[in-house]
């Protein structure tokens, strides 16, 4: 049996984690086995210019944590090496990060994300990490929305050409 003092230790953890597993709009599971310091120092470097929280966590914390803010699922993903990469403004960060940094190193695994609580699986942080930016997808919601009325304008625009065309015809046959 742990002593009171550290069992007040290690539930702050539990609750500064959990704090910041109910904050976040998404976060990444990964299994940072095999990769070297210098790999590792890079990668957190590239979490930090992202605005992404990257910290190796203890599993049997993180489950405490996660049951405490009512995150399902991820049981079976904490065991062995396990850090957890969290993003409070962009949920595409993390995703999109970590996938890069995946597919160069072949021991570096996502096991799991979550997106706004709720669970995904590596393949859905992987479609995740491929959307465009949130800038790209705005521009192109706002294309979508400026067609209809460009073509009413156009539309419109052609009508009262022709109006004018037919008028001007009028004017010139009674003169």
């Amino acid at each position: 049996m742990p002593s009171e003092k550290i069992l007040k230790q290690k539930q702050q953890v539990v609750a500064e984690l959990a704090d910041k597993l109910s904050r976040a709009k998404a976060g990444v599971f990964v299994d940072y086995r095999g990769i070297t310091v210098a790999q590792d120092t890079k990668l957190r470097a590239d979490m930090r210019k992202g605005g992404v929280d990257y910290a190796v966590v203890k599993n049997t914390m993180t489950r405490f944590a996660a049951e405490k803010v009512g995150m399902e699922g991820l049981d079976e993903i904490l065991n062995g090496t396990t850090a957890l990469a969290l993003s409070f403004d962009d949920p595409v960060s993390p995703a999109k990060i970590l996938s890069e940094y995946a597919k160069k190193h072949d021991n570096f695994k996502i096991k799991l994300g979550f997106v706004e609580g709720k669970v995904i699986s590596p393949a859905e942080v992987g479609a995740l990490a491929a959307l465009p930016p949130r800038e790209v997808l705005i521009g192109m919601v706002l294309g979508t929305m400026n067609a209809p009325i460009a073509g009413l304008a156009t539309v419109l625009n052609g009508t009262i050409r022709s109006l004018a065309l037919a008028l001007n015809a009028i004017a010139e046959k009674q003169s």
